[in-house]
């Protein structure tokens, strides 16, 4: 029985080493966020910029040069700045991040599909993104990466979105990358109901073990390199916060027990409950990825039903005393 269930553990490890992750924005099952999603309730204020190299292999052609950290503060989609390899920025907020239902906040970048990609990839920069609640100590979301670590993916070359984890960049321009805090709960020297910093640190995504930068798992990441042009590295466009604490200090809010979806996923067209825990919402929203409004309404019980969906991913956001709870919804 030895080889039967070394062959059975194999394969379990090998399904594990290629999992798949959510896929590119417009595709049922994506997290992408768009940008005109009433979602964000607000926006970084601030940012600083360290720039990177060109081609970190070739540092006579000088650092990235597109864009500075005006572009950053606001919504997105009003310019970017290119962080170059290696390359970071690190914006702050009006006030601080809290983890709450589902994502927090999310990275913007200029993701883009065109006729000489492969099919089913997108042009893809990715980052790294750290996060602090003091401004000093940083602790980074365990990305994963599982494209081909080795055959180089060129300049102009394309990536397949469900291989990526945890990295900003995965999705096209105007869509958001989103994280969830409570992926870092529990670390010592982080409140993740107090996150007053966000680093964005550019991936180099060279297989040259010299310059290559390393998933949470010490994989090589392989994303488009070299760039070497002014705009060159991750292209930073925004971070839209999803869940924030408007009270000046920390405030403890447990808002995993605020609401609860049920079933999550559900089934198209059949009713899904929302689940007040005590709390009476002002106004219930469901949005679809595109930020278009789907539903609106008033709750007044502990249970609110949600109208019949069809096949697709939504997101609810409901507003407590001036708290907005957000959650990703399915619909298989």
């Amino acid at each position: 029985m030895k080889k039967p269930l070394l062959a059975f553990a194999f394969a379990v490890l090998n399904l594990a080493a290629f999992a798949q992750f959510a896929p590119q924005a417009g595709i049922a099952g994506t997290s992408a966020i768009h940008k005109d999603s009433s979602i964000f309730i607000n926006w970084a204020t601030a940012c600083t910029i360290t720039r990177g190299w060109q081609n970190i292999a070739d540092q006579s052609l000088g650092i990235a040069q597109v864009g500075d950290s005006t572009y950053v503060p606001g919504p997105a989609a009003n310019g970017i700045v290119s962080l170059g390899d290696g390359g970071q920025a690190v914006v702050t907020f009006a006030h601080p991040i809290v983890n709450g239902i589902g994502y927090d906040f999310a990275v913007f970048e200029n993701g883009f599909i065109d006729q000489t990609l492969k099919p089913g990839t997108a042009f893809l920069e990715l980052a790294f993104v750290e996060v602090s609640s003091d401004g000093v100590n940083f602790f980074r979301f365990p990305a994963i990466c599982n494209n081909d670590s080795t055959a180089q993916i060129g300049s102009f070359e394309g990536t397949d979105a469900t291989k990526i984890n945890n990295l900003a960049g995965k999705y096209l321009a105007n869509y958001g990358t989103p994280f969830d805090l409570s992926e870092l709960s529990g670390i010592a020297g982080l409140a993740i109901n107090n996150i007053t910093h966000v680093k964005i640190i550019d991936v180099v995504g060279s297989l040259d073990a010299r310059y290559a930068s390393r998933d949470s798992e010490g994989k090589r990441i392989n994303d488009p390199w070299p760039t070497p042009f002014a705009q060159s590295g991750f292209d930073l466009d925004a971070v839209g916060v999803i869940h924030q604490n408007q009270q000046v200090g920390l405030v403890n809010i447990n808002l995993a027990n605020a609401l609860a979806i049920y079933p999550n996923p559900g089934v198209a067209g059949q009713a899904i409950t929302l689940s007040l825990n005590s709390i009476n919402p002002t106004t219930v929203l469901v949005y679809n990825t595109l930020g278009q409004l789907l539903h609106s309404g008033n709750a007044q019980t502990q249970t609110y039903i949600l109208p019949q969906l069809v096949s697709g991913v939504y997101w609810l956001t409901a507003q407590v005393n001036q708290v907005t709870y957000t959650q990703k919804i399915v619909v298989n």
